[in-house]
């Protein structure tokens, strides 16, 4: 009778046969992907064509003296100042309502199409019409809304 197997002994490769057997993993991949490579090489053609390819080439072989002009330049203050403000701004902005916002905005664009009827008008404006806008109602809410935000704003700055 004949003794058990115990051990599987795995076949050792031929450094000739390893390259044979990654070379036909390619065709096979190569095989089945034909439209994306053919589509990759017609990308890469236009590139090459238009000069970008070039350009990429060139801006990947002169990586560490780009990187140390982008880094000079975003270390520039007026950079860093640019980034801090837009990071306050969106630090604002998340603590305001969107429905609020809304309003403003809509109110702010309703706001310059009538400035801008008023301009092309051109008439002049008498203390007497300031007198009676006060008793208009949308006046009266916007000059409310503007002493409450002056009023916060002062407040904003004390602290």
């Amino acid at each position: 009778m004949a003794k058990p197997i115990t051990k599987i002994e795995e076949p050792i490769l031929t450094e000739k046969e390893k390259k044979d057997q990654a070379l036909e993993k390619v065709l096979q991949d190569l095989s089945q992907n034909t439209d994306g490579i053919k589509e990759t090489i017609k990308l890469i053609q236009e590139l090459h064509e238009s000069g970008i390819l070039g350009a990429i080439t060139n801006l990947v072989e002169a990586k560490e003296s780009v990187a140390k002009i982008a880094v000079g330049q975003m270390l520039r203050p007026p950079v860093t100042n640019a980034l801090n403000n837009a990071m306050a701004a969106a630090g604002v902005l998340t603590e305001l309502d969107p429905e609020i916002t809304q309003k403003l905005v809509g109110g702010l664009s309703k706001g310059l199409q009538k400035a801008e009827e008023g301009f092309r008008a051109n008439k002049k404006v008498s203390v007497f019409d300031l007198m009676k806008l006060t008793r208009d109602p949308d006046v009266n809410r916007v000059i409310r809304f503007s002493i409450d935000l002056l009023k916060g704003l002062g407040e904003g700055l004390k602290n």
